[in-house]
């Protein structure tokens, strides 16, 4: 087995891992790399390895860090098939149609700036053909991915339809497993099922993204979020939170529906400002299927038939049109809009007006990659640079860490134990997806309790 890290190797975007094995060469996840525009444009247009070389795509999950970059392999010339779970396969529908559009408009809106623009990186004509090759499976099927190699997915508890990847072979008449974690959710939350551990694995990738850290608990994050809306309300201001459109948004609003009912925040307007998130919530209705069921009020709701994801107070904004109408009404609101890392999408225009209010919150409640606005503003740099312009930040800016979608320290801890439960033959446990501090730290607690750990650097490769 021959190991090639290609992205998210000491960093948390771009995710892609090649592996060559049974003499075939097979790609987990072929994301997008995030960061500052001229620093990732070229390192997204370079191919994980020629088309004519990759037999097959297994992808862990929908979000644009994993799978952002598909289309454009298919674009390429990729015609293999790409493995996902079913839920996976119907984000990836509007998810990457939604980044092909954001490529399109990004680059119309510089281009009438007279800033410096790129063409888009693929259309939606290569996303409907990427979605031909996409072959749909359920949670613990064994499939074949290629002739010799099968595959597993399990939950990974991440978002919805995340999977971590069990891959199978023979190898001189023994038996091999190599784990994947994907990216690995946390116990507790809402709606998703909790994180389960690959098994019977003898080599493990794992993500490390919060390796050096301990997030606050799940039920706090709820009430720290009232907090922070009745402050923001006591002050006339307004409440922009940068949400990944699936997931993220999903919890909030799932939340934020609890604290109305319960009245422990004002009844203001609740704004998904973001066409993505409102169908990607279709696709969560689409999926119950796969919800947490020991959930109150999951339960509740699903009992009912009634939307799990609807109450009096919310509103979706279609279009842009939509979206300038509510900015220009008066008065508090909760202003949730894509993107999660301060990238792209319509949080941009909202922080073009109104970071410079110092009545107004930004609320950040997922990781700010290095060089992401996210980041900056996670910082507290006093002044934004949103389309070009110079915005100062004066509004309060709030860090919830209850809201990751990702596991912590201790929880990634606890997963790779319960993988080594079932794994006495794990050889090797090989971090990805995680920034340097954290992968340094997680590493050396790794190997303090005893596993033989490695952190590979881009674009280097591990043989076994």
């Amino acid at each position: 087995m021959r190991l090639e890290f290609i992205g998210a190797a000491r960093e948390v975007t771009g995710s892609a891992h090649l592996v060559q094995v049974a003499g075939r060469t097979i790609l987990l996840d072929c994301g997008l790399f995030q960061g500052r525009r001229r620093d990732v444009a070229h390192r997204n247009r370079q191919l994980p390895i020629p088309v004519d070389q990759l037999d097959a795509v297994v992808l862990s999950h929908a979000h644009i860090d994993h799978a952002g970059r598909l289309p454009f392999l298919v674009k390429e010339g990729f015609r293999g098939d790409i493995h996902a779970t079913a839920a996976t396969r119907d984000l990836c529908e509007v998810m990457l149609a939604d980044s092909a559009h954001i490529q399109q408009k990004d680059a119309e809106f510089l281009a009438r700036r007279k800033r410096e623009a790129a063409d888009p990186l693929y259309t939606l004509r290569d996303v409907s053909t990427m979605l031909t090759q996409m072959r749909p499976h359920g949670y613990r099927e064994r499939f074949e991915v290629v002739p010799g190699v099968w595959a597993r997915f399990t939950d990974a508890g991440h978002i919805l339809g995340s999977a971590s990847i069990e891959l199978e072979w023979m190898e001189g008449g023994t038996r091999r497993r190599l784990g994947f974690s994907g990216d690995i959710g946390r116990s507790g939350l809402p709606i998703i099922r909790d994180p389960e551990p690959v098994e019977q694995v003898d080599w493990l990738l794992m993500e490390s993204t919060y390796g050096d850290r301990d997030h606050t608990d799940v039920a706090g994050a709820r009430e720290a979020l009232a907090q922070v809306v009745r402050e923001t309300v006591k002050r006339g201001g307004r409440v922009f939170i940068p949400a990944f459109a699936v997931g993220r948004t999903q919890e909030l609003v799932y939340d934020l529906h609890q604290l109305v009912h319960e009245g422990r925040i004002p009844k203001i307007p609740v704004v998904i400002d973001s066409p993505l998130a409102s169908e990607a919530t279709q696709v969560f209705r689409e999926h119950t299927e796969v919800f947490d069921r020991t959930e109150a009020l999951v339960r509740a709701h699903t009992a009912r038939t009634e939307d799990l994801f609807a109450f009096d107070l919310l509103r979706f904004t279609p279009d842009v049109e939509d979206s300038k109408a509510m900015m220009r009404q008066p008065g508090p609101k909760v202003v949730i809009a894509a993107s999660g890392m301060v990238e792209s999408g319509r949080i941009l225009h909202h922080l073009a007006h109104g970071a410079s209010d110092p009545r107004n919150t930004i609320l950040i409640v997922g990781f700010q990659a290095e060089h992401t606005l996210g980041r900056r503003i996670v910082e507290r740099r006093p002044v934004l640079n949103v389309f070009g312009d110079e915005v100062p930040l004066r509004a309060q800016v709030e860090v919830l860490t209850g809201y990751s979608a990702h596991a912590d320290r201790s929880e990634l801890h606890a997963w790779l134990d319960a993988v080594r439960a079932t794994s006495p033959q794990l050889a090797d446990v090989i971090l990805v997806h995680g920034e340097r501090t954290a992968q340094d730290a997680f590493a050396a607690r790794l190997t303090a309790a005893g596993y033989r750990t490695h952190v590979p650097e881009p674009g280097s490769h591990l043989v076994r």
